[in-house]
């Protein structure tokens, strides 16, 4: 990419979105196109091609997607599924017939198999069940890489598709009935602070270990593959290092300042025993993460504390 191409993030207000947009602004790239959903509403046909033929983008880096946590995923799988497909399909074949040069789609690790093999390697994709919490949504990513792969095999395209681990940082949503687990905790041990509580409910056993990456390495690590990565084939975005949400707990805890007990709600779904991604591929190409999870989870509070009105 030129620092003038013209480079569209689609969904610039999310998590994703909005870490490309203030890493590409930080690299020098100055010709970004941002819409909001009441300017462009991705999952409309007519609209999405209207776009493209208008504003013709070199460049699409496709973050734009309906998310949520376990209770989101459970309660609303008719919505994740038929919103993200419609954005999916929309945005990659538009980007295909308006001769974008380069688009790279962000899938997600829910797409692996429950109970692959750690750390998870990305041929792994489609060799088991899926957690079925997530299915309707990790469904509808696995869709939107294949349908990368077959642009690329029918057409030509270079469209690539990353696999994030799991996210967090600026911007990241903290609402109790959509938010992920680490956002959630913040907010949970916060609330618990301002409420004088004593102790704080989390979900499941604490037992499971989960990856976490933050949001502006992410970004980095985007920007990075635009410019280094050339191949259909998925390539995961990590750490290459875990730990149990218990852990996790205890960490935020600790990060918060938050001096009470901890109860663990065992008649809540736990999800995936383990999520840990093989990082081999994207080390290898030059890559690695720059932010450690305690630094990342205390900016991130840092954030929180600035921009939801809390003391």
């Amino acid at each position: 990419m030129r620092k003038d191409s013209k480079i569209y993030i689609a969904g610039h207000m999310g998590l994703v979105g909005s870490a490309l947009v203030r890493e590409l602004k930080t690299q020098g790239y100055h010709n970004l196109i941002l819409k909001n959903r009441e300017d462009l509403d991705l999952t409309s046909q007519e609209e999405v091609k209207k776009f493209f033929e208008f504003e013709k983008p070199e460049y699409v880096f496709l973050a734009a997607a309906k998310v949520g946590g376990i209770v989101a995923n459970n309660t609303y799988p008719a919505d994740f599924i038929v919103d993200n497909l419609k954005i999916e399909t929309n945005v990659i074949d538009n980007a295909y017939k308006n001769n974008v040069k380069k688009l790279l789609f962000l899938g997600s690790s829910c797409i692996y198999p429950k109970n692959s093999t750690q750390p998870i390697k990305e041929e792994y994709l489609l060799t088991g069940e899926i957690e079925p919490t997530n299915k309707a949504y990790a469904v509808a990513k696995i869709a939107g890489i294949v349908l990368c792969q077959s642009y690329v095999k029918q057409y030509g395209a270079n469209f690539i598709s990353v696999m994030p681990t799991n996210l967090y940082g600026e911007n990241d949503n903290f609402d109790l009935q959509n938010s992920h687990v680490l956002p959630a905790m913040i907010r949970k041990f916060d609330d618990a602070i301002k409420n004088n509580l004593s102790e704080v409910v989390l979900w499941g056993t604490g037992a499971p270990r989960r990856e976490f990456l933050h949001v502006d390495d992410l970004a980095n690590a985007c920007v990075f593959l635009m410019d280094n990565y050339n191949s259909p084939e998925i390539i995961n975005i990590g750490t290459g290092v875990d730990l149990s949400i218990l852990e996790l707990a205890n960490m935020v805890k600790e990060i918060v300042g938050y001096k009470g007990s901890i109860i663990w709600d065992s008649t809540k779904p736990d999800g995936t025993p383990r999520k840990l991604l093989d990082v081999t591929k994207i080390e290898t190409l030059g890559w690695k993460h720059s932010l450690e999870l305690k630094e990342g989870i205390k900016l991130t509070w840092e954030w929180y504390k600035a921009n939801k009105g809390i003391d």
